[in-house]
């Protein structure tokens, strides 16, 4: 293992293997000590440098917060990176299309997003959370991986701006629309996601951290213990993690989803 290095010359390496669309070994195989708070600081000075070339931070992205996929990739807890207008796109009817020409080894993620009119309070309560959101959308992140074969530990990731290649938000519903006890069917809602007509998997809120919310709650707790990260604020959207399997996306396909449980429509994605 290699013993010199500091957070920006790995910062330079990772951001210049998504730039290029190419593939790089993981940090944590050479770099020693190469941990998530390393790796935080690292995705810091990424985020600083795309901001500098003109990127609109936008909101939040949370990773791995599905415990049924943490064996898969041997990821056992949660992760965030920042998402910005150049990586987010709003789907007219929830119809639409999404280029897979420069990402390495995409994967699709069906998820739910938040969009907050004010900034969450520190809590867990999952009321208080829903209670500073407006709208709440049926998104799906396209994730990809700048290491060979989906092979990383979390420091990686985290480096590899949380997986994040692209977010496709559905036509947004505002809170008051979703009816009561919409903490309980937030938790309780089920999701089929399939391919060309063929279901491929289902999945639902349970699946993360036993809620969109309670993935919510976790973000603010680990943002309030990096000194250097800003908590969320007003106007963010925060896409909450993938309620199925992360499936591999190939160009050509045609992609749906539908919920059952909650008044979010489906999203229908061909991807180019």
């Amino acid at each position: 293992m290699e013993r010199a290095w500091n957070p920006q010359s790995v910062a330079e390496e990772i951001k210049a293997a998504q730039d290029r669309c190419r593939q790089i070994q993981p940090f944590t195989t050479r770099l020693h000590g190469f941990d998530n708070a390393a790796a935080y600081e690292v995705a810091r000075s990424i985020h600083e440098t795309r901001v500098a070339e003109g990127a609109v931070p936008v909101g939040r992205k949370i990773g791995f917060t599905n415990r049924n996929i943490w064996a898969e990739y041997g990821v056992y807890e949660p992760i965030w990176a920042h998402v910005y207008d150049t990586t987010v796109l709003r789907l007219p009817n929830s119809i639409g299309t999404c280029s897979l020409a420069r990402l390495p080894n995409p994967r699709i993620e069906p998820e739910i997003v938040f969009h907050f009119r004010s900034a969450p309070p520190p809590t867990e309560n999952p009321a208080e959370i829903l209670r500073c959101v407006d709208w709440i959308a049926h998104g799906i992140e396209i994730v990809q991986s700048h290491f060979p074969d989906w092979k990383f530990k979390a420091a990686d990731t985290i480096a590899d701006s949380s997986l994040h290649a692209t977010l496709l938000v559905g036509e947004p519903r505002q809170v008051e629309t979703l009816g009561p006890d919409l903490v309980s069917r937030l938790e309780k809602f089920t999701i089929s996601l399939s391919c060309d007509g063929v279901e491929r998997d289902r999945g639902g809120g349970a699946n993360v951290l036993g809620s969109p919310l309670a993935a919510i709650a976790h973000l603010i707790s680990v943002l309030a213990q990096q000194p250097k990260s800003k908590p969320l604020e007003a106007g963010e959207l925060v896409t909450t993690g993938t309620l199925t399997r992360a499936l591999p996306i190939r160009a050509g396909e045609k992609w749906s989803t539908q919920l059952y449980g909650i008044e979010l429509p489906g999203i229908s994605l061909l991807a180019t």
